[in-house]
């Protein structure tokens, strides 16, 4: 059985060598999916009866590990030496320093292998997390999935 949960959170970006607008410094209103595979726990008179994880704990834990980390914070690339003067110039800024270019593709990744680790078998129902999808936009996304080169 799969299951999915959406989140959203916005978020700025740029991508430092992109041949049209995305070089300039803009944000998205981002969406993230997290799809989990895993059997349907059978525990008569427990609260996850019935469920292969609940709902609300998908999203604490996404929430704590990517979204609310990232949402209304700027995402950059280390290697983007202006940009992370120019963020380094205001104090208090919330900035994201990543180790790739913040693309629709390097987030979803990143996502991923931030909540691999994080959603775990508790009931014997074989859980994992089996893919990641960034929405950039409602008509561009990314997927990370499991079995994919690196993941």
């Amino acid at each position: 059985m799969r299951i999915t949960r959406r989140l959203e959170f916005d978020a700025g970006h740029r991508i430092p060598d992109h041949a049209s607008q995305c070089r300039h410094l803009h944000g998205h209103r981002y969406a993230i999916e997290i799809t989990l595979s895993g059997g349907i726990i059978e525990a008569a008179g427990q609260p996850v009866n019935g469920m292969v994880m609940d709902f609300g704990e998908v999203k604490t834990i996404a929430k704590a590990h990517v979204v609310d980390v990232w949402d209304h914070a700027f995402l950059v690339f280390r290697g983007d030496t202006q940009v992370m003067q120019f963020l380094g110039s205001m104090p208090g800024h919330k900035t994201v320093v990543l180790d790739c270019v913040p693309t629709a593709e390097n987030l979803a990744r990143e996502a991923f292998r931030i909540l691999d680790p994080r959603y775990h078998d508790s009931y014997g129902n074989h859980l994992r997390l089996e893919r990641v999808r960034l929405y950039e936009t409602p008509n561009c996304w990314a997927d990370a999935v499991r079995g994919d080169a690196g993941l």
